[in-house]
């Protein structure tokens, strides 16, 4: 963070120094709330959770280091003591943001914002300093906490913004007021909340919403209900996809032999070809939106072109493709799961598992629930089940209660009668069925909503595997 008083912050904040014996002292180091995170001269802002109270661990913090705590009561140690910690943490960003003048680019969207993010920060590294989400820490704490990583030296700072209903993408926006919005979808994730597409619309278009007159709405031109947010904002609109009008568009599109993404990249100011790293043609989307982003801010076509061939995947448990000596590829995709991205990943999976098939290498899909879908979520499990057998996945394994029957009994249904589908009941049981069937040239996609802690199979597949594995 750049360098700030306690004087200077409890002005910020509205807040009262308490047990600080000098108040000219300087934050110099980042602002973080776990205290094994403290570094010298660190502030360390106090928040009281379910299970645990962030305040008992000041003493802690001051002893590792940090300069004070932001706190919501005096805890004996120099600290700031304010209302409420998560308004104060972000006004302390709003103000941080105002003074740095970088560039704000803002993104949302119900499938692929941290890997869509994870391509921007690459693309935009390339150009200038760049300061950007880590993993998917886009909510009211996380988004400030990213903001105030940002230093003199940063450009451009990069920010993933969730919501869990109305309102929350206007509140983050205030606090880090971009100056380009990306909106990538509007799919099926938190349905059950929402209530209905139209809903989760609504909630994402606040963010054009917020652009100023001389800012950038990057909108999908692919999606009818993103496109739709043209009309609700009154910052210039730059459209991405496959559309034919799309202003940055792909065309050409297709995979590799090993399922990775291809297209030509056309933008205003020229074309050039495109082969990702990045598994799966959902994928594609996901870079032409960084490179409508990145086309803004200068970067020529070649540039956008070279960094999209060349970037990776930044933040964990997102397609990460891992091959193990003897011959197997886990495909660890357990981060999260709503019905869109499920579906993309059993396509991956599919385009990855066609060279493989043809030396008897196998397919299998290790699924389990998808969260908050409320009402929609038999349909959408059943939908998953279905698609698996459509695309010829050589086994289901479904991990779970019922919403794991559900994608067992789509598969059923859709004519995954033998032994192509199973229903087993928790992660363990999962991990002792793979390793007795698993054999070389067999890939195996794992992947479910956070809750569920899929990542579990993914990473004991991996433990009882011998000498190096490579993570392509």
């Amino acid at each position: 963070m750049i360098a700030l008083s306690l004087a200077e912050i409890a002005g910020i904040v509205g807040g009262q120094p308490h047990d600080v014996p000098d108040s000219s002292v300087t934050i110099t180091g980042p602002v973080v709330i776990d205290s094994r995170e403290v570094r010298q001269g660190s502030l360390f802002a106090a928040f009281a959770g379910e299970r645990v109270d962030g305040h008992d661990y000041a003493e802690r913090a001051v002893e590792a280091g940090a300069a004070a705590v932001l706190a919501a009561r005096p805890v004996g140690v120099p600290a700031i003591v304010v209302d409420d910690v998560v308004a104060a943490l972000g006004a302390l960003a709003r103000a941080v943001v105002e003074r740095l003048g970088t560039t704000v680019v803002a993104l949302t969207g119900s499938a692929g914002k941290t890997s869509t993010k994870d391509l921007i920060a690459q693309l935009l590294e390339h150009k200038a300093a760049t300061v950007w989400t880590p993993g998917s820490l886009n909510n009211e704490i996380g988004l400030p906490l990213t903001a105030l990583r940002a230093t003199a030296e940063t450009r451009h700072l990069v920010l993933e913004m969730g919501a869990r209903g109305v309102g929350h993408i206007h509140y983050l926006a205030g606090l880090t007021p971009p100056r380009i919005g990306l909106v990538l979808n509007v799919g099926s994730a938190h349905i059950g909340e929402f209530g209905s597409r139209e809903a989760i619309a609504q909630a994402k278009g606040e963010l054009v919403e917020v652009l100023p007159e001389d800012g950038v709405a990057v909108l999908n031109a692919d999606d009818p209900l993103v496109r739709a947010m043209a009309s609700r904002t009154k910052a210039r609109v730059i459209l991405f996809g496959e559309a034919p009008e799309a202003d940055v568009r792909g065309e050409n599109v297709r995979l590799t032999d090993d399922g990775r993404p291809a297209f030509a990249l056309h933008t205003p100011t020229g074309c050039s070809d495109v082969t990702l790293r990045l598994y799966g043609e959902h994928h594609v989307s996901n870079a032409l939106a960084a490179a409508a982003v990145a086309h803004e801010l200068g970067m020529s076509v070649t540039e956008i072109a070279e960094a999209l061939s060349g970037a990776g995947t930044l933040s964990r448990w997102r397609m990460e493709v891992t091959e193990r000596p003897d011959g197997v590829t886990v495909v660890n995709d357990a981060y999260n799961a709503n019905p869109e991205s499920m579906k993309a990943a059993l396509r991956a999976l599919a385009a990855m598992g066609k060279a493989r098939q043809a030396g008897g290498g196998r397919t299998w899909a290790v699924l389990g629930q998808m969260a908050e879908l409320g009402d929609a979520s038999l349909a959408e499990h059943d939908a998953v089940g279905r698609l698996a057998v459509r695309l010829n996945v050589s086994k289901l394994v479904a991990v779970g209660g019922k919403e794991a029957s559900w994608l067992q009994l789509g598969a059923y249904n859709e004519g995954s009668w033998g032994e192509e589908s199973v229903h087993v009941s928790d992660a363990q049981a999962a991990v002792d069925l793979l390793r007795s069937e698993l054999r070389p040239g067999d890939v195996v996609l794992v992947k479910a909503s956070r809750s569920v802690g899929l990542e579990k199979v993914a990473m004991a597949l991996l433990e009882t595997t011998e000498g190096e594995v490579a993570v392509r």
